[in-house]
Order: C-alpha cells, then structure tokens, then sequence
C-alpha cells in the first residue's frame, strides 16, 4: 500500500459580467474576426466592484466542498496560485481559510503565473503524501483583467478573471492496482531565462507598483508548443504510459492554436483535448481548474478516467500531472 492524493471533488466561480468580443471592440481597436483567428476566444468574464481574486477563490472552493460532500472543517491545508492576489500579504490563501472557517491549517500562495495550478497542485501532493496535511484545498483564481494595460489590444483580448478549485485527500492504495485513483505523477520547470517575454512591468520592490503585463506573443508560442510537448512526454515516461491511455487532456486556456498545436506533436486527437478557452479566455492560474471542473460537471470526464494536466506561464514556468480520477 501506498499514500496517494485523491481528487474528491472540484468546483469554479465566474465574475458575473460576461464580456464578449463585440463588447471588447468597442473598448480598443480590435473585431470579432481578428481575436477569434488568433486565439479562439469569444467570450470572457471582468470582475465587478466587490469581486476578488479572494471571493472568486472562496465560492470555488465552496463548490468543490460540496461536490466532495466534505466540511471545511476538515481541510488541513490550502495552496493558491495566482498572480493578482488580493494583497501582497497576508496571502490570499489565508483569506480563503479565514471566510471557510478552517482557520489553524497550512495556507500559503503560490506564484507560478499560468502555471500556478500545477504548481500548486504538486506542492500540495508532496505535503499530503509526507503526512503534513491530511486534506487539501488546491485553487487556482486570478483577476487578470486588474493588471491589463486596456489600451493593448495584443494582451487586453486575451485574458479573463475567474477561479477552479480541487479537494485533495490523502488515501492509502494498492500502488500493483493500474486503475487505483490519485496524483501519478507531477513535473515541474522553470527558466528564468525568458522572463522577459511575458511579464509585469512594476512590482512591489522595483517600481513601486503593480505594473501592467507584457509579452511577446510570437516567441511565447514557440516555447509553450515545445515545453508542453516535452513534460508531457516526460510524465508519460515517467508513468509508463502512451499518449493513447490519456482519456483527456486538461490544458492551460492560453490559445486554441496553442492547445492544437501541443496535440498534433503528441498525436492526441482534438477529442480528448478539453477547451474552454473559447468561454473564459485565458484565466491564467485559473484556467486548468476551470476547465477540469467544467469537464466533469457536464460528464465527460469520470472516475476511473486517466487525466493529463498541462501549463507553462511566465517565468517560464511549465509543468504536467497525470492523475487517475
């Protein structure tokens, strides 16, 4: 027998503005046809006054408790990745804690950018597996449209605010079993090397300021289509499994031509590939959990099912998880 990490539950918050491409275009110099062709996306979701990082957190992970049918009372440890906390401190993993009411715990954030899930959701594997925590919240939730420069069309279209969170238990299994539930396997980089293709242009000890984000679209594909590709075949070594075992693949929301592109290099068909990002744009740490949950509220992904996770965001950062739900 081993200890493993065991999703029993998920759940996601939206702001409640909907914003469309139409909507956009009255906004900055930009169409339908033109965001549509470059990315895929259609529609995506703005905070409101009174919705944050924090609140958008606290109501996925309510969600996700209640889908697990587990109290918070319960919960031992939260971990967090977003790059637009609430506050530079106290994390916003504490204001979480603090509003569920399971106050005591381990609670951090984590800093990863559009790799902030992943991240998150290894730390907490390796916590739970260790014995530190016996159960886990892990979230993902950005309010991205905070730190768009809304003059630049090249980056304002792209992004949207929302949450996804996971409940982690740490479960006892049969490790011979193929079919036994829990985390196979995470993978995570870094190469601070390319910081500068996607980043914030201010922060606390430098300007002052929160900044606005900038990037460089063009070289940002390139690497993500060949980071992608690599860890996933580096978790699929790693595991002793083929691309043709994978039920689904839950990406990163960056950009449907992005999610096209890293399939076609692995062979996967676009059939096991879940998008949302024609719905929420790119939510950033957000955007895995986002689209996991959607996946398995609407019954395509089941117990039993072999799941691939997969992001890479500024830093660079990038990783991949397979978990056998």
């Amino acid at each position: 027998m081993t200890l493993r990490s065991v999703i029993r539950g998920s759940g996601s918050a939206l702001p409640a503005r909907a914003v469309s491409n139409a909507e956009l275009a009255k906004m900055v110099d930009t169409t339908d046809e033109w965001i549509v062709e470059r990315t895929g996306i259609r529609n995506r979701y703005i905070a409101g006054e009174g919705e944050t990082t924090g609140t958008l957190a606290t109501e996925a992970a309510r969600r996700a408790l209640d889908a697990a049918g587990i109290e918070a009372s319960s919960i031992d440890l939260i971990v967090l990745g977003t790059a637009s906390p609430d506050q530079t401190f106290p994390a916003t993993a504490t204001i979480v804690q603090n509003a569920l009411g399971c106050r005591g715990g381990i609670a951090f954030d984590v800093a990863a950018v559009c790799s902030g899930f992943l991240y998150a959701l290894g730390t907490a594997d390796a916590l739970l597996r260790t014995g530190a925590a016996k159960r886990a919240l892990v979230i993902g939730a950005e309010t991205m449209s905070r730190l768009l420069d809304w003059e630049d069309r090249t980056t304002c279209v792209l992004f949207g605010d929302g949450a996804g969170a996971i409940v982690l238990e740490a479960v006892e299994v049969d490790e011979n079993d193929p079919e036994a539930p829990g985390i196979l396997m995470t993978r995570l980089h870094a190469d601070g090397a390319h910081g500068e293709l996607l980043h914030m242009d201010g922060g606390p000890s430098t300007t002052g300021t929160v900044g606005k984000l900038r990037m460089k679209g063009r070289e940002v594909f390139r690497h993500a289509v060949v980071n992608l590709a690599s860890v996933l075949e580096e978790v699929l070594g790693a595991t002793g499994h083929a691309a043709v075992d994978i039920d689904w693949v839950v990406p990163h929301q960056a950009n449907a031509r992005i999610l096209d592109a890293t399939a076609r290099k692995l062979g996967l068909p676009e059939e096991k590939v879940v998008v949302t990002v024609d719905r929420h744009a790119n939510t950033s740490a957000a955007s895995v959990p986002l689209a996991f949950d959607a996946a398995v509220r609407d019954g395509r992904i089941k117990p039993g099912h072999l799941v691939m996770f997969e992001a890479m965001g500024g830093g660079f950062t990038w990783g991949a998880s397979l978990v056998r739900i």
